[in-house]
């Protein structure tokens, strides 16, 4: 039983490691040198990923780094500042920004795609499609099931007020 548990402990250890190299690797290798803190190039890959598929505001940025809205507010005027975001109206409520990147932020989306593309290449390398397959399936399935755990809490959250 301890063996288990010991595997465990260093399964989720390791999982955390390589998530964090990751994410370092990931944001500062894609930008680079810009002018850009490590954070606002997290944002930005963030905002670049994202708005290939839906629109993003600055509530999303909030969100998904868990940092306030001040926080938010500052590193988003900065980026806009320096031409890589602009706010626009949403087409769904006037009071809404959606943050859109600009062409300068567009030119480096390739990059950090590649930079995507280049670590899950040596993530995956000799294992089996079929394995990968299977782990993607799974991981999916543990952000929905995060997702809707999220989601049930705040809904307790706003009942209990």
């Amino acid at each position: 039983m301890q063996d288990i548990e010991d595997k465990e402990r260093y399964i989720n250890t390791g999982r955390l490691i390589l998530s964090n190299q990751m994410k370092r690797r990931n944001a500062s290798e894609a930008v680079g040198d810009d002018g850009l803190t490590t954070m606002q190039k997290h944002v930005l890959k963030h905002i670049l990923l994202e708005t290939m598929h839906r629109e993003v505001y600055q509530k999303d940025i909030e969100e998904e780094f868990q940092i306030r809205k001040s926080t938010a507010t500052g590193i988003l005027q900065l980026m806009e500042k320096n031409g890589f975001i602009s706010r626009e109206s949403s087409k769904k409520d006037a009071r809404l920004k959606r943050i859109v990147p600009t062409p300068k932020a567009e030119a480096l989306r390739p990059e950090i795609l590649e930079t995507i593309r280049d670590p899950e290449k040596r993530l995956i390398q000799g294992i089996d499609q079929e394995d990968v397959k299977i782990c993607r399936k799974v991981l999916v399935q543990m952000i929905q099931n995060l997702a809707e755990n999220k989601k049930e809490n705040k809904e307790e959250d706003e009942n209990d007020e």
